[in-house]
């Protein structure tokens, strides 16, 4: 069977990719049969999957909505993943098209639709790298061309870390990239856990064991400690839902089921 031309050279078609798999709760296209049969999977062990991504990507727009209302103008997205409609650089854009936004994602997928997206963009690049590589991420030649590190940036990690196994020292890392970054700048942040969602969560964790990104559930206090560089904007740490809503309606009865806390930090 003919592969799309949209799916770069090398891709790994047999195991499935947690980037392709959100763009499956998304409602995406860029995902493969691999990452559909994860996708329904998941479902079965927590079938509000979909509306958890959808919280997500909503708690995302938020946060960086606040950040512009704070003066904001340079944006870093490390694990932004297969674009969809309402990325970071359409919001911040509408706001000043003058802005200016870096994508960071080590899936080649998600990179390469990217490229494809910000084609002919001169203020938003995309950066195959990993978070855990920092100054791949930094010192990359599109980071270093449109982001001024003199000058408050607001770096995006949105249900990113809990694919980092303590073996890798997540805190450590978010504390490099924080000291990188000068005052005044923020920190978005988004994390799945088990704390009141137990027996699903156990079965996600179980289930992304054999793809590209196990997963590593972490509690409100651990969430709180990785990011702990960072003065929390209020309410701190929270389910995505409780953060900030445009409207409180839009907080569920129960937004513990959205699994993911959310928080924005900022840099004294």
């Amino acid at each position: 069977m003919e592969q799309p031309d949209w799916i770069p050279e090398g891709v790994d078609l047999d195991t499935p990719s947690a980037a392709r798999c959100y763009d499956f709760y998304l409602g995406g296209a860029h995902n493969f049969a691999v990452d559909r049969e994860l996708g329904r999977k998941v479902l079965e062990v927590v079938p509000n999957v979909r509306e958890i991504a959808l919280h997500n990507r909503a708690f995302l727009r938020r946060a960086v909505r606040y950040c512009l209302e704070r003066g904001i103008r340079q944006f870093l997205d490390i694990g932004s993943g297969i674009p969809t409609a309402g990325n970071v650089h359409e919001i911040v854009h509408a706001v000043d098209p003058r802005a200016r936004v870096v994508y960071v994602d080590n899936e080649p997928v998600a990179v390469a639709h990217s490229r494809t997206i910000l084609e002919g963009q001169d203020n938003a690049a995309i950066v195959q790298a990993d978070l855990r590589d920092v100054d791949a991420v930094l010192e990359a030649p599109e980071t270093r061309r449109l982001l001024d590190f003199s000058q408050p940036v607001a770096v995006m990690m949105v249900a990113l870390v809990h694919f980092v196994p303590p073996a890798d020292k997540p805190g450590e890392l978010i504390r490099r990239y924080h000291d990188r970054l000068p005052s005044g700048s923020y920190l978005g942040f988004s994390h799945v856990t088990g704390d009141d969602y137990p027996e699903g969560t156990e079965g996600l964790v179980k289930l992304y064991e054999n793809s590209t990104n196990p997963v590593t559930l972490r509690t409100r206090d651990e969430v709180a400690e990785l990011v702990s560089d960072f003065e929390l904007v209020e309410p701190g740490v929270v389910y995505v839902p409780e953060w900030r809503p445009d409207d409180p309606e839009d907080v569920t009865d129960n937004p513990e089921e959205s699994i993911v806390y959310g928080l924005v930090g900022r840099k004294r």
